[in-house]
């Protein structure tokens, strides 16, 4: 091969390499577009998210299941094998009733256990620390000193003193009739109970839901009991008792899901039905915050007086938004800059801009003034990365004139002894550089001291004044 037959590949291979430029102008343009989350999967508390954060449930769902199982074998037997005689012997109407009964129940179940009960967001690290400020400065301690206990507050609601109790796992001060709960590790607003057997807490937004439900499944299960009873005692007419039971062996298994069930559950409508009336929850009637024993003027500031007022606002009113937004997007954290008091303080903070800036070929596209034309007697000229000024070009941001303006300032101006002590320029010595405009852009931004020496004069010439005086004095 001839000594020159390397160069054509060299330069084909050369050619292949790319050139893009990977300067700090561009570096911002090639970043990966991260997906955005949404705030569920972060979720701090202990619940279980599905269909993409629509369903919100707690994280012991086992009881749940077992609930959706009594409902729909109980059901799904009454329609298979009563209804169909039922029918007949008595009135059609009776698998419509059915029908209706069961999907209102199995609709309020699955609100109830599917939603936001009214869970709390918890404090923010900023606003955390600013409520622990405040409760140090209101208690009297230091940040690193004795905190005390229980924090409370008292506020008055319809005369009577509430205490506001201090969340310290939600970094809140819950509001009026919330609980923090120990399961779903959540505050929850207008907080009843945890209900195991729907999968959920039940709060201020699913307690009337959670009420219907039980209310209704009770008529349910009184119906289903009445008529699976009528269907074992006309079957056993025709039959007798035995041959009764051998025929449909899926009503004896309904009867006795219903006769353990009913109870519990008629029971658990009537109690609810009374805290309802009394606008009360099942944590407040437990702990007795409102019971007379404690006092006569321990009454229930929530109750409206009037038990038909209690039952509409708790059935009826509007249902507040969740407060939680457990489908939004996740906004990145993107640092504010603030603007510096000087150039010299921001200097830290704002080097990547400067280098960035100084990189770009807009400030190198004039005549500039170079350091063998900003070149003073003694002195040697500017360094290399000063030795680039352009005139007539806009302002720079507020970081860099003054990153530079210093150190021109000690570059240009040179002292006339510097062992000697400070002193200042005569108007015989301060240079005057060729093609510096007094009024361009450069003259203002970045050699405002290096031409505005007349002040200097000035200033020079009040000192000697001042010392003459006190010399005669």
């Amino acid at each position: 091969m001839p000594p020159g037959g390397g160069g054509p590949m060299k330069d084909c291979e050369y050619s292949q390499i790319s050139t893009h430029s990977s300067s700090p102008m561009e570096s911002p343009h090639k970043k990966k577009k991260i997906a955005a989350r949404r705030k569920w999967e972060v979720f701090p508390g202990r619940n279980k998210f599905f269909c993409n954060g629509r369903i919100m449930m707690a994280r012991q769902t086992g009881v749940f299941y077992l609930t959706l199982v009594l409902i729909l074998v109980t059901s799904g037997l009454f329609f298979a094998f009563d209804c169909p005689y039922l029918a007949v012997k008595i009135t059609p109407a009776i698998p419509v009733v059915g029908g209706i009964l069961f999907f209102f129940v199995m609709g309020t179940l699955l609100r109830t256990s599917f939603s936001d009960p009214g869970v709390l967001p918890r404090a923010t690290p900023d606003e955390a620390a600013d409520l622990e400020r405040q409760i140090d400065i209101a208690n009297g301690t230091s940040s690193g000193g004795y905190r005390p206990p229980p924090r409370t507050k008292e506020v008055i609601i319809n005369g009577q003193t509430v205490k506001l109790k201090y969340c310290f796992t939600c970094k809140i001060f819950r509001p009026p009739r919330a609980s923090h709960c120990s399961l779903c590790d959540n505050c929850v607003e207008r907080f009843d109970h945890h209900c195991p057997w729907v999968g959920n807490c039940v709060g201020k937004r699913n307690y009337r839901f959670f009420y219907m439900f039980i209310l209704s499944l009770s008529f349910l299960t009184v119906f289903i009991f009445a008529f699976v009873t009528t269907h074992v005692i006309l079957r056993s007419q025709q039959t007798g008792f035995l041959n009764a039971l051998k025929d449909s062996p899926a009503s004896v298994l309904e009867a006795v899901v219903c006769f353990f069930s009913v109870w519990s559950i008629v029971g658990l409508s009537g109690f609810h039905t009374y805290l309802i009336s009394s606008n009360q929850t099942t944590n407040e009637d437990i702990k007795g915050s409102w019971s007379n024993k404690r006092g006569k003027e321990n009454y229930n500031p929530y109750s409206y007086g009037n038990i038909f007022t209690n039952c509409c606002v708790a059935l009826c009113g509007p249902i507040s938004p969740s407060l939680i937004d457990r489908r939004g997007y996740i906004q990145p954290d993107t640092p504010q800059p603030a603007a510096p008091s000087n150039g010299m303080a921001a200097y830290g903070a704002t080097q990547s801009q400067s280098d960035m800036a100084a990189a770009t070929p807009l400030l190198q596209s004039e005549p500039s003034l170079t350091s063998d034309e900003l070149h003073l007697p003694g002195k040697p000229g500017l360094g290399t990365p000063c030795a680039s000024l352009t005139l007539g070009q806009p302002t720079p941001p507020s970081s860099m004139p003054n990153l530079t303006a210093e150190a021109a300032l000690t570059d240009i101006l040179p002292l006339k002894d510097e062992h000697a002590g400070h002193q200042f320029l005569t108007p015989e010595e301060a240079p005057s550089p060729p093609r510096m405009l007094a009024g361009s852009p450069l003259a203002h931004s970045r050699t405002m001291h290096v031409l505005g020496l007349a002040s200097q004069d000035s200033l020079h010439e009040d000192s000697v004044r001042g010392l003459v005086k006190l010399s005669s004095v």
